[in-house]
């Protein structure tokens, strides 16, 4: 785990780095103009330097993330090689802003395993960046103890065969004490415990339901990190009605005149009546 302050100056960067992205800026130029923003009593200069020449080099900062293991966490690392695949459907400012709410709430002041695997998790399921992998590069963060990282690996190959809310109940307080109720043993272990029981409680409520639900709950209870959505395309005209019925005209204007210069006005879109029938004094006509 790195300080508070590395990981405010991490969300700041990434945070503007996504929000500078629609300027007419070269990613090289625009991560050396962020450097100069970010406070020089952390790392994160010197990350930048170093992301910098890989982009330059290379034209990606995945690999050099996953370079600097000791500043940038496997998870980040692998969140940002999976936007810079060629013909990938995962944005890169959803990828910039996955990170930035990773790193905001690692610089709180109470940072929780399960609220940080749940957020991570989501993130993969989510935006569909593979399970294998994704659990991978989660099961390497230095914030997990070791009964984490077992359990992380074994889940691996349990998805997709397994209810995922059916392995987040096995591993809570709530199950321990339905055991314990239904065993009527007292002694059973909790070693293998790491969700609390609101958590468990919430997790046994959405078995056999879409996990996506149950991601909802545990951010609406728990206040556990909520994971960007790709904002849905917008609906409304380009214009105003008005305005675009005056377009309509304009064009309808400007396609007389081309007509005019070629040689002649074509009339046949005028020389029908309203009821879609020709009129008898144009067919009449010689």
């Amino acid at each position: 785990m790195l300080s508070r302050e590395e990981y405010i100056e991490q969300a700041y960067f990434f945070r503007t780095w996504r929000e500078r992205l629609d300027n007419a800026t070269a990613a090289q130029e625009l991560l050396v103009e962020i450097r100069e923003e970010i406070l020089t009593t952390t790392r994160l200069p010197m990350a930048i330097d170093f992301l910098a020449g890989e982009m330059q080099l290379h034209g990606r900062i995945g690999d050099g993330m996953q370079q600097l293991k000791h500043y940038f966490n496997p998870f980040q690392a692998f969140v940002v090689q999976m936007a810079e695949l060629e013909n990938t459907r995962f944005d890169f400012r959803i990828a910039l802003e996955i990170l930035e709410r990773e790193a905001e709430y690692r610089s709180s002041d109470t940072v929780l395993p399960a609220a940080l695997f749940v957020f991570q998790f989501e993130c993969v399921a989510r935006n569909r960046l593979g399970y294998d992998k994704g659990l991978l590069a989660i099961s390497q963060d230095s914030l997990y103890p070791p009964n984490w990282k077992r359990w992380i690996e074994r889940i691996r190959f349990q998805l997709g065969t397994v209810d995922f809310s059916d392995l987040v109940y096995r591993q809570s307080e709530q199950c321990l004490e339905d055991q314990k109720k239904k065993t009527g043993n007292e002694d059973l272990t909790t070693e293998n415990v790491l969700f609390d029981r609101q958590a468990g409680r919430i997790a046994r409520a959405n078995m056999g339901k879409d996990p996506l639900y149950m991601f909802a709950a545990l951010q609406r209870q728990l206040s556990y990190p909520a994971v960007p959505r790709p904002k849905p395309s917008s609906t409304r005209p380009l214009f105003d009605p008005q305005v675009e019925l005056r377009f309509q005209r304009i064009e309808s204007r400007m396609t007389m005149l081309e007509q005019e210069q070629k040689g002649g006005i074509d009339l046949t879109p005028y020389m029908k009546s309203p009821d879609g029938k020709s009129r008898p004094d144009f067919d009449s006509a010689p």
